[in-house]
């Protein structure tokens, strides 16, 4: 398989500073924020990428940045060889933004709620002027809906049918990278199964690479083909979903699945996690998680660890082994 998705240093800052005359006068310089450090990865084609990580960590910073409706600060984003950060030509980058769809956290948010079904599914075709006869009631049906709720509107379904609404609309322009940020944290644990069932019979039967941000260890062990596992920006760990599970290397990861509810789990003693989050304005030295490291050592307060090979996956940090 080949990489569809290259990713190199990829950074974004925000500038979250009080506005001139507030900072004046409490004598504050600009505060910036960054929300994603030097990222680098790559998503195979046809293949389930997932990033996980806690709230704030940047999992949706980057899947904005790759379906281009943030401007990284730094870095690059490659996409079926045309580099979206140095690129000039306006059509080779059209050419690539065509392939490229998201579905939102929220399903109700993201649908116009003034607009029929058919108007909001076939808008995508609908703005590049070709013909949308016929189709909203096809990719209804083909996400388990019944070709007549084209002409109903977003408050008459329920939160399941409005994602597969999404899902459908994310699929009228034959993409082949669709950025899922966390499509299913919105529905109850029985329609996330459908949704999720739906989305990998879709990827097998078109052809599609998904880029899936959640939180959900359970669905990424399912799901995914390489995991990624974000920290503060960071990217602290990627693996194959076997490799990560049973033998997780960096401690933040071994964290994270330790505090993951299991059906066995009933009388189990775990530590809860330690510590919060550090401020993203004013990051700690080092490695962003030595303050809450069990492991951590005098050289993870000094230098940002580099991401090395390790076993099947890639790790970022001093004491992995």
């Amino acid at each position: 398989m080949s990489a569809y998705v290259k990713i190199k240093g990829l950074t974004r800052i925000f500038d979250v500073s009080k506005p001139w005359l507030n900072r004046l006068l409490e004598r504050r310089s600009k505060a910036f924020l960054t929300a994603v450090s030097e990222v680098d990865l790559e998503i195979e084609e046809r293949t389930t990428y997932a990033l996980v990580g806690e709230s704030g960590s940047g999992k949706s910073t980057i899947g904005r940045m790759l379906v281009g409706l943030l401007r990284p600060t730094a870095g690059e984003v490659e996409i079926e060889g045309v580099n979206l950060a140095t690129e000039t030509d306006a059509d080779k980058i059209a050419s690539v933004r065509s392939n490229i769809q998201m579905i939102f956290q929220d399903p109700f948010a993201s649908l116009n709620p003034r607009w029929r079904v058919r108007d909001i599914i076939v808008e995508p075709v609908a703005s590049k002027g070709e013909d949308t006869v016929g189709l909203a009631e096809k990719l209804l049906e083909q996400v388990g809906l019944h070709p007549s709720d084209a002409g109903k509107f977003p408050h008459e379904f329920s939160g399941g049918q409005r994602q597969r609404i999404c899902i459908a609309r994310a699929l009228a322009s034959n993409p082949r990278l669709i950025v899922c940020d966390e499509p299913t944290s919105a529905l109850d644990v029985s329609v996330q199964a459908q949704v999720l069932n739906l989305m990998s019979d879709l990827k097998d039967d078109l052809g599609l690479t998904y880029l899936l941000i959640t939180h959900d260890l359970t669905v990424v062990r399912h799901m995914a083909d390489r995991i990624g596992v974000l920290y503060l920006g960071r990217l602290v760990e990627e693996a194959d979903p076997k490799s990560l599970f049973e033998t997780p290397k960096h401690p933040y990861t071994q964290m994270l699945l330790e505090a993951a509810p299991r059906m066995d789990g009933f009388g189990r003693e775990v530590d809860p996690p330690q510590g919060e989050i550090p401020d993203p304005i004013d990051p700690p030295k080092g490695c962003a998680f030595h303050p809450r490291c069990p492991i951590a050592g005098d050289i993870c307060r000094q230098e940002r660890p580099l991401s090395r090979q390790i076993g099947n996956g890639t790790v970022a940090c001093h004491f992995a082994e």
